[in-house]
């Protein structure tokens, strides 16, 4: 593989790094430089970072019967849509201190969809918008039955109301083609299976 980057992590000299707020998440305000491009350093700078850290999303697809599984819930941040702040998503947690992706995914699709004893096939890993958090999503297509799937999830303790919709491949991708879809996690996942199919029906139909 080629190496595009031609600067890295050694190339910027944290200041400072206050948190100034925190709830649910977290806000920090750092005060940095780094390497120019053409050579020597940048001016000294501010950026106010929102932490959110590490996640984890799984599609759910039976290649069997060539069923998809994805989740409906009330998303704040889509709060001022006009079709309405419930996104359909694919299931996904937050990784807490000590977890490991695989024990996030396991964890997650018990409680939003009542599913265990999925096979778990890595998609990829991307930082959700880098000029402003650090959030950064792990993905897998998790491979299961689906047969009789289906109903209410989530952790009252939470404030989790989520439902769980189990439709038809072409479904799927009609409902990605309308725009129905329209957070980065569900594209991703969606646009993979596409692209990834026909090799998962001939290995484990």
């Amino acid at each position: 593989m080629v190496d595009l980057k031609s600067l890295d992590a050694e190339d910027v000299e944290l200041l400072s790094r206050e948190v100034v707020y925190k709830g649910f998440f977290s806000m920090e305000k750092l005060h940095l430089r780094h390497r120019l491009f053409e050579g020597g350093w940048s001016r000294e700078f501010t950026r106010e970072l929102f932490v959110r850290g590490r996640a984890v999303g799984v599609l759910l697809y039976d290649p069997e019967r060539k069923l998809v599984g994805m989740i409906e819930q009330f998303r704040v941040g889509a709060i001022g849509l006009p079709e309405g702040p419930w996104q359909l998503e694919v299931v996904a947690g937050i990784v807490e201190p000590g977890e490991t992706s695989t024990d996030v995914a396991n964890r997650e699709l018990i409680e939003e969809a009542g599913i265990d004893r999925v096979k778990l096939l890595p998609i990829c890993e991307y930082l959700v918008s880098p000029g402003g958090t650090n959030e950064c999503v792990e993905l897998f297509c998790g491979l299961v039955d689906l047969r009789d799937k289906g109903g209410h999830f989530g952790l009252a303790s939470e404030n989790e109301d989520i439902l769980l919709h189990v439709m038809s491949e072409q479904e799927a991708m009609d409902a990605l083609a309308a725009g129905q879809c329209n957070n980065a996690a569900s594209i991703i996942c969606l646009q993979w299976l596409q692209l990834n199919r026909d090799n998962l029906l001939t290995e484990y139909s």
